[in-house]
């Protein structure tokens, strides 16, 4: 790839966080869109646009391309149908690359005369229709890089084999319990250039990838100081990151996971917008070379040091005894109506001393003992919890999570499926 003597731009990235409120797509504000929702939007696209196949169940796969420089960067998104919240930011940047006269036009042109771009913003419209992870074949296709029996995964290997991208962005979702480092912070965005065999080695292309990467991490530090994370580099034969870095290109991975209050991700799309532009601004003027494999290492490796609700020193009276205990709580999304919605379903997940651990959200029950529902009907009345819900109530490891805190039989939280009510 050929040196470009340019000069650079300027950091657009508070300006690009600050406006995206006014350019976001604002028919995208739920999860789970399905693949009608955004056909009329990318039909409508004043950029190339083209169908490149289609899934097991015959929707279409679009991939929409701007650009004509020589750098070929390839975006995709929603290989797993339930990882949405890239999606949406592809189509914020898609309005991005429309606007013009509003402060951005030099950052547009740097891109766009420079790079090629290619998006494909939803891979698996089977899984997302069904909001999940594998296809309607019930095929992970990030595990389908060797034996390509999905059309999904066929249509992204004759991508990698037609274009050959000079760099790629493999952006997914992960579980929003996962911490930065040893901390009580959720690692919101997480980044990994993928590695290419078992040794881990950084040649050529992954050291451009980690470059990239570490420039995209001090962005979003002052937006999320503490929030981001370093996805495990352990090497996945079966994954199209590992193959693709394997086959010459940079693979940018993004993991978006959790923000507290943020459940549809609407400010974690926010990240992915600056973050993907910010990339893509430092591979069109090659500003990401100043950085060092060091810097990337310093980045906290993601961790499993939290829970959705912790609740620390609670009463637990057994057998006239009093022992104190603390209570880890995860929660887990279950589909509903078609998958166009869901419910929360709670588990207590441990309990005991969890005193190495954090909560996303967090109760201190100093003093407080943990008591059951059917003891206070007042509860069940005011909450319509019938009384055939919980009479067979337990507060013990892998129940639900839904009791009450209470001092001297008054009530001082209410725990409702893992929720505080």
């Amino acid at each position: 790839m050929s040196a470009i003597a340019q000069p650079k731009l300027p950091d657009f990235s508070k300006q690009l966080f600050d406006i995206h409120e006014q350019i976001k797509e604002q028919s995208l504000t739920k999860r789970r869109f399905k693949h009608k929702d955004i056909v009329p939007l990318i039909e409508k696209l004043p950029f190339s646009v083209e169908k490149i196949g289609k899934s097991f169940e015959e929707r279409d796969i679009y991939q929409i391309k701007m650009g004509s420089g020589k750098i070929k960067v390839l975006l995709w998104s929603q290989m797993h149908g339930d990882e949405a919240t890239a999606t949406m930011a592809l189509f914020d940047i898609f309005n991005f690359f429309q606007g013009k006269n509003d402060g951005f036009d030099a950052l547009r042109s740097k891109i766009l005369e420079n790079c090629t771009l290619y998006y494909v913003p939803m891979l698996n419209p089977d899984g997302a229709e069904r909001f999940q992870r594998r296809t309607a074949t019930d095929i992970d296709m990030n595990r389908d890089a060797l034996s390509f029996q999905t059309p999904e995964g066929r249509i992204l290997k004759k991508l990698q084999d037609d274009l050959k991208p000079d760099f790629s962005f493999n952006l997914h979702d992960k579980n929003t319990k996962y911490s930065a480092g040893a901390s009580g912070k959720q690692a919101t965005i997480s980044f990994l250039p993928t590695s290419y065999n078992y040794a881990k080695e950084w040649n050529p292309a992954r050291t451009r990838a980690m470059q990239v990467i570490c420039g995209m991490h001090q962005t979003l530090q002052q937006f999320i100081p503490g929030h981001l994370g370093r996805w495990n580099d352990d090497h996945e034969p079966r994954a199209f990151g590992d193959n693709i870095a394997k086959w010459g290109s940079s693979l940018i991975l993004i993991e978006s996971g959790g923000y507290k209050e943020d459940t549809e991700k609407q400010f974690i799309r926010k990240l992915n917008f600056v973050a993907i532009l910010t990339g893509l601004q430092a591979i069109a003027e090659q500003s990401y070379t100043k950085f060092e494999l060091k810097t990337y290492e310093a980045i906290p490796n993601n961790d499993r040091y939290l829970f959705d609700l912790l609740i620390r020193n609670a009463q637990f009276v057994q057998n006239g005894k009093t022992i104190i205990k603390d209570i880890g709580i995860n929660l887990s999304e279950k589909n509903i109506n078609n998958a166009t919605d869901f419910v929360f379903s709670s588990v207590i997940e441990d309990l005991g001393d969890l005193s190495i651990f954090w909560g996303i959200k967090e109760i201190d029950a100093k003093g407080l003992t943990v008591s059951l529902l059917k003891e206070y009907p007042e509860v069940l009345q005011k909450y319509k919890v019938s009384e055939k819900e919980i009479q067979n109530q337990e507060i013990n490891l892998d129940e639900t999570a839904s009791f009450l805190l209470t001092k001297d039989k008054e009530v001082k939280y209410i725990i409702l499926n893992g929720q505080i009510k």
